[in-house]
């Protein structure tokens, strides 16, 4: 044992790291080196994901599984580890839920986020990243969207949780030494490039890529495309997807910023996305494409709450964190693709 001068690589805490893009930033923080710690209820993961991370890393993250609305264990999670920095995904995201029941989500993702930021602050723990949604833009005026588009009421409540969550970040970075940085994606897809880990949904995907996916493994008989009579070029809604790598990649971007203090505000927001719109006849015909397969789908009516377009601005992102996105369209759809393949 060394006598505890010596300093060895940050202690990055990533809850919710057995989900989707969790995981993903999990593999990335470790090939940078970090130590990683997760904390998981498994409520909408699972533990074969942690084999996934240390079969691609060939390093185990200290895993614990419990539920950060439980305050005291939070509490006392903090007490006995000095982490260095959070990273934030633990929430419920599935929108229509969120619509039929709107208590479980403000409860679960801004109970978890005030418990987890009480934690940090009794523990001087004061690096702090957000995963934040495009969703509190929703039908932008001007596109592509910028940071300084205004907000608009929340379309669902799982939109809302996103939108307070900003808000409560803003009041607790303005009384406290707490730097964050929320990062507001876009539409993340694909899975990484080993198919080791990958997008789990659980009972009918509601994101176009896993039903994608599943339609073309024959587990979905035909892939319903909402709505051909929006304003769009093929009368489709337009979204910015992308890889759920270079996703978890600005992650690291954002972590390094805040460990560097190269920080210019104790709350700063990024967008991250591709900068590109894809109609979902466009990501049908890029499906196609990347894996010779032919998609049965048909256009049905509108889904309530959708929005006509939505695609990032990505230029403060660029300049600031010095990230941009690496992988196609393509890319993305094949590698989502292989990774439904070794689900069967």
């Amino acid at each position: 044992m060394n006598n505890g001068n010596t300093h060895h690589q940050p202690q990055i805490l990533v809850t919710g790291g057995l989900g989707f893009i969790g995981s993903h930033t999990v593999v990335e923080l470790q090939n940078e080196g970090y130590e990683v710690f997760i904390i998981d209820n498994l409520s909408n993961s699972n533990l074969d994901v942690l084999k996934g991370i240390y079969n691609i890393t060939g390093i185990k993250p200290k895993f614990f599984q419990f539920d950060l609305l439980d305050k005291e264990k939070t509490h006392q999670f903090f007490n006995q580890h000095r982490i260095n920095g959070v990273i934030h995904f633990a929430a419920s995201k599935a929108v229509g839920e969120s619509v039929e029941k709107p208590l479980k989500y403000y409860e679960n993702n801004i109970g978890s986020l005030v418990n987890v930021l009480q934690g940090m602050l009794d523990n001087n723990c004061n690096h702090f990243i957000f995963s934040s949604s495009c969703t509190v833009y929703g039908q932008a005026d001007t596109l592509p969207i910028t940071e300084s588009a205004p907000l608009k009421p929340a379309e669902s409540p799982y939109g809302n949780t996103k939108k307070i969550s900003e808000e409560i970040l803003l009041d607790a970075t303005r009384s406290s030494e707490l730097k964050a940085i929320a990062l507001r994606y876009f539409n993340p897809i694909g899975a990484h490039p080993s198919a080791e880990i990958g997008e789990l949904p659980l009972g009918v995907p509601n994101n176009l890529i896993p039903y994608v996916t599943q339609t073309a493994a024959g587990i979905r008989t035909q892939l319903s495309v909402f709505g051909n009579d929006y304003p769009t070029p093929d009368g489709t809604a337009i979204r910015d997807y992308i890889h759920v790598v270079d996703l978890a990649k600005a992650h690291i971007a954002a972590l390094k910023r805040l460990l560097n203090h190269e920080n210019k505000s104790q709350l700063e927001i990024f967008n991250v996305g591709t900068g590109m719109g894809s109609s979902v006849l466009e990501v049908i015909q890029a499906f196609e494409k990347a894996t010779h397969m032919k998609l049965n789908y048909q256009l049905v009516g509108r889904r309530a709450g959708d929005i006509t377009a939505a695609y990032a601005d990505t230029s403060l992102v660029h300049k600031e964190l010095g990230w941009k996105t690496e992988k196609s369209l393509e890319d993305a759809l094949l590698d989502a693709w292989n990774w439904q393949l070794k689900q069967k």
